[in-house]
């Protein structure tokens, strides 16, 4: 069996086991490094993190394949990927470059298998005169335009 397989099993018996997680990348160099980036509906604890590393080094053997192994969450600078991954973000401000190279940023208000829906706030120019007014929009976007979406983080 090939080693990418090998190792994509062993995640998969993993994540079947533990319904809560689910995979985000998985990345294997020349060099045989392993990196894993889990995300949950609960988020990844160290713990979890752990389990999935112990499952993956426990049923392979170095004498046979050398390599090295990391697994860790989705951190905020990991762009969301997944519907389950917005939905879990459901409520929160997101800053989203679409695929024009467009940047938008808007409060996710609703997650389907093939689009998200956006409330944007903005300002823009009167239509006659001077001065702005405040705009708020609802924005249906389908995966297929996004390029990369971000949790924003507000201080």
């Amino acid at each position: 069996m090939e080693f990418r397989q090998q190792i994509e099993e062993l995640l998969n018996t993993f994540l079947v086991e533990r319904e809560d997680l689910y995979l985000i990348d998985l990345k294997i160099s020349t060099a045989d490094a392993i990196t894993v980036i889990l995300d949950g509906d609960n988020g990844v604890s160290l713990q979890d993190c752990l389990d999935a590393s112990r499952a993956i080094e426990n049923n392979m053997d170095r004498e046979e394949h050398d390599f090295s192994l990391q697994v860790m969450s989705a951190g905020l600078s990991e762009p969301l990927v997944t519907p389950r991954q917005f939905r879990k973000n459901i409520g929160r401000e997101l800053e989203i470059i679409l695929t024009d190279s467009k940047e938008i940023e808007g409060e996710l208000i609703k997650v389907e298998d093939d689009k998200i829906t956006l409330i944007m706030k903005y300002r823009k120019p009167k239509e006659v005169g001077k001065g702005k007014v405040d705009v708020v929009e609802e924005r249906e976007l389908p995966y297929t335009e996004i390029k990369k979406a971000l949790v924003a983080v507000k201080f």
